[in-house]
């Protein structure tokens, strides 16, 4: 069984920091790749950024590029979410989730099959 148990939301202030963690288990995930997406009340849900589990590839929304930062610690078996300089449209529900890679799949639109339970980022302004 799969697991993806995200952490670190919490409430900030415009232009502070955060650092979401997404600790996965119940398989290896050397083949996988691990994504971040988030949701606002009323709004579909959205990529944020991505990275596969072995190598250097990573992927990011226009949205968050320069601000945002994702990385992994294959030694603890989680991937994190750096958020900085945080604006009020970052406020939603984070999730991460787990997909096997695929050459040539587009991390943003491809179906993930495993997701975890979300963490709520509120930003005040």
């Amino acid at each position: 069984q799969v697991q993806l148990v995200e952490s670190g939301g919490g409430l900030v202030q415009a232009g502070g920091s955060l650092r979401l963690s997404c600790a996965a288990s119940g398989r290896a995930f050397s083949n996988y790749v691990i994504a971040w997406f988030h949701q606002a009340p009323g709004k579909e849900r959205e990529f944020v950024a991505g990275i596969r589990w072995s190598g250097s590839s990573t992927d990011y929304a226009d949205s968050v590029k320069g601000r945002f930062t994702i990385s992994r610690d294959n030694a603890k078996n989680t991937v994190y979410l750096q958020m900085n300089n945080l604006k009020s449209e970052d406020t939603a529900v984070y999730y991460c989730a787990g997909q096997s890679f695929k050459f040539g799949s587009n991390w943003r639109r491809q179906k993930y099959d495993y997701w975890g339970q979300g963490t709520q980022v509120t930003v005040s302004s």
